[in-house]
């Protein structure tokens, strides 16, 4: 093992990326072995590249060795060329904050439309689909990390980039860009049409004569440079570990309390509104038979007009694919195995906390349920104090998400518009105010481009999910190792097919909602 890299190194890494062919010569079973150096700006977040052979090497080397995975040693017989698995990062997240991190990114405000989703395909269907799409979200990750390990490379568009050239490290920072500001518009969005109510509601303001605090605007401005811009200038990921925690902690708050009122609503449940009446709204679930009303009957499986549209609306719930490999690059010790882990917890635990929700949900309203979960509670009394504890909680998670998505766009916009640049903090800064800025003034001016980010949302989410991960996979992992006819490839191609079918289905839901005048698909994530 050298200390003499020479400094030029540096300077003609990216034109060895197009050199080397795609990891040939390494064995199939070995884990990740980069043969490729990547680009310095690899993945925009990164620490600068030293200049210097005398900055370069002899700390760096050492900590290549000391953080080496267990059989995974430098190829030998290379002492005079420095091979490297990743160049130019050290991981310093923790397992548990990398598991924070990714979790926090899946879990959107799609959680709150999931037992609206219940309600449309019963219990056991939609236990089935919430399965498969995990499985496939899964699947689709393990896609993603066996090509990164091929080439050594971790950034979502310089996979795009090996794959197809320019054009497909284009296509990959757009979905993600647009995918992504889609997924920020829409957690402002509820920053600005809820906080504005629950204010109302705690200070029990009946009728609001225009004050500044009860205007969503102003809250959302307010909201975005207290807590989403100090959030957002953070260097690493990692840092925003502790953030998700808390952001996790209140989606479990949110679950806790729907199991809680499960047990305390009457079904059929009496609406505020009509409280003085109770028209038509029998008090006790059973009839004077003493038969139990059929309107509180769970059903385990049910179509109907709206059963379609809640297949988008679940295979988009684990969307968290741009943020895998940022995460992956600053995780400690990283190895493929131990990232797949990583997903895998999150998803899991993920998976869990959307079924209850769903089912709890579901269980206290049953055929009552609306999309948005909350405003239903709001139907029985608006002034019910734990659930607008849970609308807070609700809030803080999705504004506690925003930096986390911001990061993936971030380095996106970098590896397109600066891709040989290292790290600089005023570069690094202006773009998260730029992204901020361009997004509120979206959220306060132009509301209704929430409609227009639907059809981005259907068109993005499947190539980031399906079919990307499957058609770098199919184009990184040489032929030698497996050919085209090989189990795995079909495999990915097949999952390619599925992609494209969810992009077809959604974009023509959203057509058919547009042209019949309706909304009820609403979004997923």
């Amino acid at each position: 093992m050298s200390e003499d890299k020479p400094a030029d190194n540096v300077e003609t890494a990216p034109a060895e990326v197009n050199a080397i062919p795609n990891g040939k010569g390494h064995e199939p079973g070995e884990e990740i072995t980069a043969l490729a150096k990547t680009p310095p700006a690899e993945a925009g977040e990164k620490e600068t590249v030293p200049n210097s052979a005398h900055d370069a090497s002899p700390h760096r080397t050492e900590n290549a060795e000391a953080n080496l995975p267990e059989g995974q040693e430098f190829i030998s017989g290379m002492d005079d060329k420095k091979t490297t698995r990743f160049t130019d990062f050290e991981g310093k997240t923790s397992f548990g904050m990398s598991v924070f991190n990714l979790g926090n990114a899946i879990m959107g405000s799609g959680i709150l439309g999931l037992a609206y989703a219940m309600a449309n395909t019963g219990v056991v269907l939609f236990l089935i689909l919430l399965t498969v799409v995990a499985v496939l979200s899964s699947y689709s990750i393990h896609l993603l990390l066996k090509s990164s390990g091929i080439v050594g490379i971790r950034a979502y568009e310089q996979l795009g980039f090996r794959a197809f050239g320019t054009p497909g490290k284009m296509a990959a920072g757009i979905a993600i860009t647009l995918q992504n500001i889609g997924a920020m518009s829409s957690y402002l969005y509820i920053v600005k049409y809820e906080f504005p109510l629950v204010i109302q509601a705690f200070l029990r303001v009946d009728k609001p004569a225009g004050e500044w605090y009860l205007n969503g605007n102003y809250l959302v401005i307010i909201v975005s440079i207290a807590v989403i811009l100090p959030l957002a200038l953070m260097k690493q990921l990692g840092y925003l570990g502790y953030t998700s925690g808390f952001s996790l902690s209140c989606m479990v708050f949110f679950l806790v309390s729907v199991i809680y009122k499960k047990f305390n609503t009457p079904c059929p449940f009496m609406d505020f509104a009509l409280n003085g009446t109770a028209t038509g709204l029998n008090v006790s679930a059973t009839d004077p038979g003493g038969e139990p009303d059929p309107a509180c009957i769970p059903k385990m499986a049910n179509l109907n007009s709206q059963t379609a549209y809640t297949i988008p609306i679940l295979a988009f719930a684990f969307v968290c694919h741009p943020e895998v490999l940022p995460i992956y690059t600053e995780l400690r010790n990283p190895t493929k195995k131990k990232m797949q882990h990583v997903s895998n917890i999150s998803i899991a635990v993920m998976y869990c906390m959307y079924f209850l929700a769903a089912l709890f949900g579901y269980l206290t309203f049953y055929g009552e349920v609306e999309a948005e979960l909350l405003h239903t509670y709001s139907r029985i009394d608006p002034y019910d104090t734990l659930i607008l504890c849970v609308r807070v909680a609700v809030l803080t998670a999705v504004t506690l998400t925003v930096p986390i998505v911001l990061f993936p766009v971030r380095r996106a916009i970098q590896q397109m518009m600066f891709p040989n640049k290292t790290f600089n903090w005023p570069r690094h800064i202006a773009i998260a105010i730029v992204l901020l800025t361009s997004i509120n003034l979206l959220v306060i001016f132009a509301p209704n481009i929430l409609g227009i980010f639907g059809v981005i949302g259907a068109t993005s989410a499947p190539c980031l999910i399906f079919i990307f991960p499957a058609v770098f996979y199919i184009r990184i992992v040489p032929k030698e190792e497996e050919p085209m006819n090989s189990f795995p490839k079909i495999l990915a191609a097949c999952f390619a097919g599925i992609g494209f079918l969810f992009m077809v289905m959604s974009l023509s839901f959203i057509i058919i909602d547009w042209t019949s005048g309706t909304s009820k698909a609403a979004s997923g994530h």
